[in-house]
């Protein structure tokens, strides 16, 4: 009986040895932990909402080419896009009237066909309390027009709040980074 207690005592005693040596390793170590509000540190690798890219030429103006990928391809049905129809230029208007400059070229050399134009966005709303963050909509773009938020203060009253209409978001971003 008394060897089994001093057994029970060394065990014991043992556990406090190595769990004190935890608390001392850890002790010294740096500190990992983020003191939030007074410090902020980046987040890598955070996903958020989606937002549309800026264009190369026009920061004002999306990369989107209005393929309607995203909005086929998200399981919440979350994103809705409007585009405008393509406008024909005056060029090519003139081009297809009788008696124009299609009669007086040679006729060994071929005219190369007209680039389509692109459709117009119009607007690109996200309601954001349907979005599974699943990233489907971000890979599936061609043109490279959807990345995540960095965005980490999503927080509001009402679910009215989480529906961002990001082309507008867009154009308020390339204002502020203007001034």
């Amino acid at each position: 009986m008394i060897v089994k207690n001093l057994s029970e005592t060394l065990s014991g005693m043992w556990s406090l040895l190595v769990g004190m040596k935890v608390t001392a390793v850890n002790f010294k170590s740096p500190q990992i932990t983020v003191h939030y509000p007074r410090q902020i540190t980046n987040l890598e690798g955070y996903r958020g909402h989606i937002e549309l890219v800026p264009g190369d030429e026009d920061p004002t103006k999306s990369k989107c080419i209005a393929c309607s990928n995203c909005v086929r391809i998200c399981p919440g049905a979350c994103i809705s896009l409007k585009a405008s129809k393509p406008k024909k230029k005056a060029a090519e208007e003139k081009k297809d009237a009788p008696g124009t400059e299609s009669e007086a070229r040679p006729e060994g050399k071929k005219e190369a066909p007209p680039k389509k134009a692109k459709p117009e966005l119009q607007s690109f709303v996200l309601d954001y309390n349907y979005c599974c963050l699943c990233g489907l909509c971000v890979e599936s773009c061609p043109s490279g027009a959807l990345r995540y938020s960095s965005d980490v203060y999503v927080a509001g009253f009402t679910r009215q709040e989480f529906v961002y209409d990001l082309l507008s978001r867009l154009q308020y971003q390339a204002q502020k980074k203007e001034q």
